[in-house]
């Protein structure tokens, strides 16, 4: 078989339950785990994915919408977790993820790339009000995704990290406007629009105006919150800020707001 397949796959987006699918031909990943076993199965199972092709799993952070049916799937599955140091001692302090065989315990160090084959994946320091969140950049055949999601802002060094992507997942969380007259706690709110919360539509919006080139394909927007925002809002940001550079959504780069649920289509480079 001559043609590559490298492509991503968010199984559920969104503050109530995060997983996705990385496929580069046989190195088959997922990131994250906050939905049910059942779940990810289901939504393997409708890619035609075998989940007993699974090579393992990188967690990008301990929050329990990334990471709940982590445990689970590695047992199920016989899988290597990897997440750093600081990760796997909060979650083995807090007994996140039941028992783990040891052989499936795999620590990674952010900028210090780990190879599945020819599939090159690094981990890079993101702001989060977590232990030691990371994001993800995947690099195959000479084609690059990239994985960024629950950051409350974005440096120069992470902006370097989504240069020269041919696809990104970006986290469109909420709409600032909503959080601040929405039902939520003071303290709650302030930590939504932190520094080491979330990105709100009109950074992300920014940011993807800022980094696009003629090369990147798609960007999905990710991680959109259930109260403080609404698919329509995520994708008129992002539409408005392309506009502004001339960049047309359907012409010059595909749009997706990712599913909450059930299954985003399937984007390939």
């Amino acid at each position: 078989r001559t043609e590559m397949e490298f492509y991503l796959c968010p199984i559920a987006s969104g503050s109530s339950g995060n997983c996705t699918y990385l496929h580069a031909d046989e190195q088959r990943l997922l990131i994250d785990v906050g939905v049910s076993g059942k779940r990810v199965t289901e939504g393997l199972t409708e890619i035609d994915i075998d989940p007993t092709t699974l090579k393992g799993i990188l967690i990008t952070h301990e929050h329990s919408d990334h990471i709940k049916g982590v445990g689970i799937i590695s047992r199920k599955y016989d899988l290597p977790i990897y997440a750093t140091k600081p990760t796997w001692e909060r979650m083995e302090s807090a007994q996140m993820l039941g028992k783990v065989k040891e052989h499936n315990q795999r620590i990674i160090s952010k900028d210090e790339p780990i190879y599945f084959g020819e599939l090159m994946v690094t981990p890079y320091s993101i702001y989060h009000d977590s232990v030691d969140p990371v994001g993800y950049v995947f690099e195959y055949m000479g084609k690059k995704m990239v994985l960024a999601t629950d950051m409350g802002k974005v440096d120069r060094k992470i902006v370097e990290r989504f240069y020269n992507a041919d696809g990104i997942l970006l986290e469109f969380n909420h709409d600032v406007n909503m959080v601040e007259v929405g039902s939520y706690p003071f303290p709650l709110k302030q930590r939504i629009l932190g520094d080491y919360g979330h990105l709100n539509n009109e950074l992300a919006a920014k940011v993807l105006a800022h980094i696009y080139h003629p090369n990147l394909k798609w960007a999905i927007l990710g991680h959109l919150s259930n109260e403080n925002n609404l698919p329509d809002l995520a994708y008129l940001s992002a539409k408005n800020a392309l506009l502004e550079k001339q960049i047309e959504i359907g012409k010059d780069l595909q749009v997706t707001v990712a599913n909450r649920y059930n299954l985003t289509p399937i984007h390939r480079v």
